[in-house]
């Protein structure tokens, strides 16, 4: 047995995917970290299962279960069990925001502005308040999702907030139903004084471009990753350069480091804006009554939806109630209540009835949030054994109207490198804010760095897989899963039978691209769950979290079953609702790390109280008391199993309940906040796809995919593929398809519906395989993490890669449309 040393990569190329930098001046603020009470020394299993499994010990709080062998040794956990909920969803009996019917229901109708920047003169309402059926009218007083002047006085002050995009709301009317609401909101007039506009990303950038917002502006960060960093400089509509994402700052000399290179690569890269398109949009009904508000939301955190309603009303959050029982997907974009839910609170608080605001599908694109675009120019330096020596990063993106257009952390994290600088800033044009998206900034920087380290490849003659396992070499656990992760997919993809690149005779070119993947693991301090044991036997668990489509409800239930030696459909899984203990966002893939160990962990402590309850009854030691396959036992005595239920009723008690919190990683974190904490430890993946190209249509067809993903213990493995597959479709349809159009005369998006709005359809999904890699980190509990986001995030650039390989030609501009391919076949 051994102890596992600290994690942290102590060289230059600081991990956060495995080994974050340690915190630095101005970086998060740590909380008190509470007394962590009586602790004992434990053996746990570490590594790779099947490949490198071994034990370490760590510090394990005392009052914690044992600890889990690996899934293959497990009855609950480790299986794919199919959703408990499954067939409420396709019945139709799974209720959704957009399902919500509340006696008295109103209906609301926003109004949007048509022009991209103006200054409102008036609003005239009467003719709207006359219309028959229209019980509340409010206009808009405040815009959330944007950014805001850091000094308001340097605008012309004015009783409306300006409009800085087509689409920004204005105004809203409830009716007794959703026609009345609209031909109401069409007769709100709004006179509008027109401000010059800008919505193109290069436009914006110039020093004569007419100016978003007239002064420096700040954007706290949001429970969904949004927002920019504070007290940047801001020149015109460029703000920035923010030279340390994620707290990670420059290091070394990169001018030194590119003079001592034998081989230098400059390129430039180009993404595109990605709207959210869930298959839910944004929406809530508000229930505003005198003795609290009652929110039916469709979001990706009740707590968030909670706090921001009752600090925009002066509520305390007791009189809040949030429910969310279903929502229809959920990429980023829905914290908070946003600017249609204050709308639809006011509504509702001047009706006196329920209104429900649910986005249609033009403001769900204009409006409901988006992935920025990005120009990113790379410089990188290296020696011919493919050591890195340098690496210049500068990006430019814009998330319309809001900050947070980086473009990740992955150049100062992935790879080893003594020499870094990356400078990021934010260029504010007249359009929709952006929102975090699936591995925000992510996406957008692993194309780029993906592909050049594969150019780097190249020319210095090397495989692109063995340049990897010199570069990605610290050994934190997340890089010995990515070598792994490449043996694997390399065998599964055929790798050695890859040809060089542009090698297919004829119009129709193959190739096969690897790219890697890298997130951080994250953690929600304050998560907690509470689980029940009725007098009649029946076994609940509660948490406010919720499911926007992951499958929460069931591995909650496989968690807590695995105590009771009960079966998942045993147990109640109640979440999506305020009133339970405070459950995690399902943002950053985190709702996995964050609630499981405290499920465990209250599961584990009602069952032992449990088992004290029925020593009793079969005259034995608590401690001798068994629960398994469905039954209660003595150990060692099978003749004395009895059924569960059945036991518990002798046991004669009304109900056990036990509540427990996340707690802190048994290596402790990197960083801390009330909110998030950051693991020592990352999750990540490799992905190699192959691509058909035809060279005289432009046209791009991902065929297959192999994916190859670690997520620490999986609980589910049927629903972490799912979780895989939906990343990589994702990505297919990002690299090859979606693209938001504004026209730059009108700031209008003409694309802004689910028909000229391009998404990958049936025919275009790839042959997908998946493997997971089951790796212990003896971190928690259950050491499961997550896998939402690293599942997407290097789609687009081993699409890429493969393109290269098919056609000896490099595409730099994102999506691979037939214009954008056939651009790049002539270079």
């Amino acid at each position: 047995m051994q102890d596992v040393k600290d994690t942290t990569d102590p060289r230059a190329s600081n991990k956060p995917g495995g080994g974050q930098p340690q915190q630095q001046a101005g970086g998060p603020p740590q909380p008190p970290q509470p007394n962590p009470g009586p602790s004992r020394q434990q053996a746990l299993p570490y590594g790779i299962v099947g490949a490198d499994l071994k034990e370490v010990t760590r510090r394990v709080p005392a009052d914690e279960p044992p600890p889990l062998p690996e899934n293959s040794k497990l009855k609950s956990i480790g299986k794919p069990v199919s959703r408990l909920d499954g067939i409420e969803k396709v019945t139709g009996k799974a209720r959704y925001t957009f399902d919500v019917q509340l006696p008295g229901m109103l209906w609301a109708k926003w109004v949007a502005s048509p022009l991209p920047h103006a200054r409102i003169k008036s609003i005239d309402t009467s003719a709207a308040e006359r219309y028959p059926g229209v019980r509340a009218i409010h206009v808009q007083e405040r815009i959330l999702s944007s950014a805001q002047l850091r000094d308001p006085k340097a605008e012309q002050g004015n009783r409306y907030p300006t409009i800085r995009y087509a689409g920004q709301p204005i105004a809203a009317v409830a009716a007794d139903s959703p026609r009345a609401a609209e031909a109401a909101a069409k007769l709100i007039k709004v006179e509008y004084e027109p401000l010059p506009h800008v919505s193109e990303l290069e436009a914006a950038m110039k020093e004569n471009a007419p100016r978003v917002f007239p002064g420096p502006t700040e954007q706290p960060t949001t429970a969904g990753g949004g927002g920019a960093p504070p007290g940047l400089p801001q020149k015109g509509n460029v703000r920035g350069p923010d030279n340390k994402p994620r707290g990670v700052g420059p290091r070394g000399d990169v001018a030194k480091g590119l003079s001592e290179s034998d081989v230098v690569i400059e390129a430039e890269y180009r993404t595109q804006v990605q709207t959210h398109v869930p298959m839910e949009p944004h929406g809530i009904v508000a229930d505003w009554k005198e003795d609290g508000l009652t929110l039916y939301a469709s979001t990706q955190f009740v707590s968030s939806v909670r706090e921001d309603a009752a600090e925009m009303f002066d509520l305390p959050k007791s009189k809040v109630r949030v429910i969310s029982d279903f929502t229809g997907g959920g990429f980023g974009a829905k914290y908070g209540i946003g600017n249609y839910g204050l709308l639809a609170i006011h509504l509702s608080r001047k009706a006196g009835a329920p209104v429900r605001m649910i986005l249609d599908r033009r403001e769900e694109h204009v409006s409901g949030g988006n992935r920025p675009n990005s120009i990113q120019r790379l410089k990188l330096g290296a020696k011919r054994d493919g050591s890195l020596m340098a690496l210049q990063v500068q990006a430019h993106g814009s998330g319309g109207v809001a900050g947070g257009a980086g473009v990740g952390f992955c150049h100062s994290t992935l790879y080893a490198c003594p020499n870094v600088t990356v400078e990021q800033y934010d260029v504010f044009t007249n359009a929709g804010p952006c929102a975090a998206f699936r591995a925000p900034g992510q996406v957008q920087g692993i194309f780029a760095l993906e592909q050049t380290i594969d150019e780097l490849a190249e020319k210095i003659g090397m495989d692109p897989l063995a340049l990897r396992g010199k570069i990605d070499t610290s050994d934190t656990d997340d890089c010995v899963a990515r070598a792994h992760e490449r043996k694997i997919g390399a065998e599964k993809a055929g790798w050695n039978k890859r040809r060089p690149a542009g090698a297919d005779k004829g119009p129709i070119k193959r190739g096969i691209g690897f790219a890697q993947s890298q997130w951080v693991y994250l953690v929600q301090p304050s998560s907690a769950c509470e689980v029940r044991v009725s007098g009649d036997g029946s076994v609940e668990a509660f948490s406010s979290t919720q499911d926007i489509g992951t499958g929460t409800r069931t591995i909650l239930a496989q968690v807590v079953a695995e105590e009771f030696g009960l079966r998942a459909q045993d147990i109640g899984s109640h979440i999506g609702d305020s009133r339970y203990p405070m459950g995690p966002a399902s943002g950053g893939s985190r709702v996995t790390s964050s609630l499981t160990p405290a499920a465990r962990n209250a599961a584990y402590r009602c069952a032992r109280e449990l088992a004290s309850r029925l020593a009793p009854v079969f005259k034995a030691n608590a401690e001798d008391i068994v629960f398994a396959d469905g039954k209660v036992m003595v150990k060692g005595k099978s003749s004395s199993a009895m059924p569960f239920r059945e036991a518990v009723k002798k046991a004669g008690f009304e109900e056990i309940s036990h509540r427990a919190e996340r707690r802190e990683d048994y290596e402790g974190y990197v960083f801390s906040t009330p909110d998030m904490a950051l693991s020592r430890h990352g999750i990540g993946g490799v992905q190699f796809a192959e691509v058909a190209v035809d060279t005289e249509t432009g046209i791009v067809k991902v065929e297959r995919v192999v994916a190859v993903h670690d997520c620490g213990r999986p609980i589910n493995p049927k629903l972490t593929e799912s979780q895989i597959y939906g990343g990589v479709i994702q990505g297919v349809s990002y690299a090859l398809y979606e693209e938001r159009h504004l026209d730059p005369a009108s700031g209008q998006q003409l694309n802004a519906n689910v028909d000229q709005y391009k998404i990958v359809g049936s025919r275009e999904v790839p042959k997908i395989e998946v493997i997971l890699l089951e790796q212990l980190g003896a971190q928690s509990s259950t050491d499961a993490r997550g896998v939402a986001e690293p599942a997407n995030v290097a789609t687009a650039a081993a699409v890429a890669n493969a393109f290269y390989n098919a056609t000896g030609k490099r595409i730099r501009t994102l999506p691979m449309t037939p214009a954008n391919v056939l651009a790049a076949l002539r270079t």
